[in-house]
């Protein structure tokens, strides 16, 4: 009999996650040769979020809760709920609903024949077109510059086995991208399709603005590609070469057959293109840099605030009060 353990991130998930639990259960109940604990995990809601994971937790001794003090993001709930599990194998999933939950006994399965990783690969999506061609773009891009065996798709909702999630846990990145990491570390992945639901209306407003989609992608590929800094290099020497020979082709006219030079126009020309370049050099060095800063701080990639149902694997790294 083996421990399965389910993390799921909470961001203003009140009204889907009865409904989450309903099929948890009805999961955990096709798989009767496991035991099952669930990490959920607070990511600074400010609706009934943690309420209704509380009363879960009364109801349901498997359940666990973590609440953190503010919002960290998605991939630090994830890492905090890691952190917390007992489990042989440990799932991570959504709380929209968007992932299929009935797939843990098909991964478990998987796992259990000797898979160490099991990925949840988007098929399909029924997201609204715009999050569909940039989510496209992203992985298209992702895929041909950095991780090559990244699903088309991409994938958020995951089953591994107690070695690899030691060691995504052991990872001590800020802005870790634990999608990438989890293929980086080169075990084997075993590719599950699924269509990918439309959120529900009656669900709320996903909370993936598009800001956080921008910063999603810019953490990606610093973290496992050097394309944007080879991007800028290439374009740097471009501009060189253009400008020498400008100004060859310049100096010659002026020189061999006294053409006159006009020289604001060509000039502000000159002066734009090359000051863009550089700024934009500026913006590519300053996103490694302020990441590398963000690494030698050493702050704590998230706070827990308060533990229901506590007794977990690891440590919390900062804890306001002791658990209720």
């Amino acid at each position: 009999m083996s421990l399965v353990s389910i993390v799921v991130p909470v961001y203003q998930n009140a009204a889907s996650l009865p409904d989450l639990m309903a099929r948890f259960r009805r999961a955990a109940d096709e798989c009767p040769g496991d035991v099952f604990e669930f990490v959920f995990v607070d990511d600074g809601s400010t609706d009934a979020s943690f309420a209704i994971l509380s009363g879960l937790a009364r109801e349901d001794p498997r359940v666990r809760v973590l609440k953190l003090a503010r919002n960290f993001g998605s991939s630090a709930a994830i890492l905090a709920g890691l952190g917390q599990t007992r489990g042989d194998a440990v799932a991570a999933i959504a709380a929209d609903l968007q992932d299929p939950p009935e797939l843990i006994p098909e991964m478990l399965r998987a796992w259990h024949g000797g898979r160490r990783v099991v990925l949840a690969a988007r098929r399909s999506r029924e997201d609204p077109l715009p999050t569909r061609v940039l989510a496209g773009v992203f992985y298209q891009l992702f895929r041909r510059f950095a991780i090559r065996n990244m699903p088309p798709g991409g994938f958020d909702f995951f089953l591994v086995d107690r070695q690899v999630r030691d060691l995504i846990v052991g990872i001590e990145e800020n802005n870790a991208y634990l999608m990438g990491l989890i293929l980086w570390f080169g075990f084997d992945p075993l590719m599950i399709a699924y269509d990918r639901k439309q959120r529900e209306a009656r669900y709320g407003l996903s909370m993936w603005t598009l800001a956080k989609r921008i910063k999603y992608f810019v953490d990606s590929f610093v973290a496992f590609s050097y394309l944007p800094l080879r991007l800028v290099s290439v374009t740097g020497f471009v501009v060189f070469v253009l400008a020498v020979l400008y100004a060859s082709l310049i100096l010659y006219l002026r020189l061999a057959r006294g053409f006159p030079v006009e020289g604001w126009t060509s000039l502000m020309l000159v002066l734009l293109v090359t000051s863009a370049v550089q700024i934009l050099t500026l913006g590519v060095l300053g996103e490694y840099l302020w990441r590398n800063l963000e690494e030698t701080r050493k702050r704590p990639r998230f706070v827990v605030e308060a533990v229901v149902n506590g007794g977990g694997a690891d440590d919390v790294p900062v804890r306001l009060r002791p658990p209720p």
